[in-house]
């Protein structure tokens, strides 16, 4: 594809406009805070976590803790320990309803040096709670607009998303996909779509934004690695549409997916054999990774991974299975900086 001149284009971080040249290492799609609650999952005692507790809250996904990430201190902590692996910028995808923080994530990037970037639009039925009910697409849109406009608590959004959307998709999370198509045409920024369970998912919310004006070259379509298994089936999605396919689970090395027990989730090895082969196939300009750190169980507080895993790990394995530099390059730097950035205009 054309490249972009990064030079003359700005991403919007939470602490203002910086140079899409400047992004570095970045992940597309982590959580700083959030609260995962709303889905209903957690079965366990909701007493704090434990390290009796760990395994179980981390690979059954049940436990009331740890589906909840609120902590300033351990946010920094967090994201200073991403900034010394190398890591430069950190898109913090908590939309409308997943329990976004927009004054605390001010406080991560202050405190850190870290480029944090804020998304926005809403998540799935559970956690609208029937706000969207009672309003139409275009109120929708321009609630997204305001926020990346005006701002949230004098923070403006630099993705919209990440857009949650089930299997079938409900009504309301329709109206909010196409809104966020609407919202993107005005704002020119980048959609990060959660699609629902089902390998369908992505193909069918994918033509809902283009018949509503999306670009589908500027959406990134999320957790590619528990929702389509086939090397095939993601050279066709990502050749037909020309979105982003976005492995984004990481350091989740379980193949247990309380969620949907239909299928097995795969390991980092398998991940990784993937963006490999899509790559030799020619498909480097749409690929992205992340890690979708949402629990306390992730953190290097609780005895995870972290969101320096990529760089500590991945990157040195793809490497070993024979992924260029400039490929790596290209998908952990210059492809970020290229989503998340809009030319610079006279009011920017």
């Amino acid at each position: 594809m054309r490249r972009a001149a990064l030079g003359s284009r700005v991403v919007e971080s939470v602490l203002g406009e910086v140079s899409a040249d400047s992004l570095g290492h970045t992940q597309l799609h982590e959580h700083l805070f959030c609260d995962l609650n709303a889905y209903g999952l957690a079965s366990q005692p909701a007493d704090p976590l434990s390290l009796r507790t760990v395994y179980a809250a981390r690979v059954d996904n049940s436990h009331p803790d740890d589906l909840r990430l609120d902590d300033l201190e351990t946010a920094i902590d967090e994201v200073n320990s991403y900034r010394s692996a190398g890591g430069q910028t950190i898109v913090d995808a908590t939309s409308r309803g997943l329990g976004r923080e927009p004054a605390r994530l001010r406080e991560v990037a202050r405190a850190t040096g870290v480029n944090v970037v804020m998304g926005g639009g809403w998540y799935i039925d559970p956690f609208q709670k029937g706000r969207l009910h009672a309003l139409s697409v275009e109120e929708i849109a321009a609630d997204i607009v305001r926020d990346a406009e005006v701002g949230v608590d004098d923070v403006r959004l630099g993705i919209i998303g990440e857009i949650g959307v089930s299997w079938p998709p409900s009504v309301d999370e329709q109206k909010s996909l196409r809104a966020a198509a609407m919202a993107q045409q005005e704002t020119g920024l980048a959609i990060l779509l959660h699609p629902g369970r089902h390998e369908l998912a992505p193909r069918v919310h994918l033509d809902t934004l283009v018949a509503a004006g999306a670009d589908p070259t500027r959406v990134i379509v999320s957790h590619i690695d528990h929702t389509i298994f086939d090397v095939d089936d993601m050279q066709r999605l990502a050749e037909e549409t020309g979105a982003v396919l976005e492995f984004d689970l990481f350091g989740d090395e379980s193949s247990y997916y309380p969620p949907n027990p239909t299928i097995d989730r795969p390991n980092d090895g398998i991940r990784v054999q993937w963006v490999v082969e899509l790559v030799r196939r020619g498909l480097v300009d749409h690929i992205a990774i992340s890690q979708d750190i949402c629990r306390k169980t992730r953190l290097t507080a609780w005895g995870g991974e972290g969101y320096g895993h990529i760089i500590r790990r991945v990157l040195p394995l793809m490497a070993a299975r024979g992924l260029a530099a400039d490929a790596i390059e290209v998908i952990t730097q210059i492809r970020p900086a290229e989503l998340l950035s809009r030319p610079v205009t006279e009011t920017s």
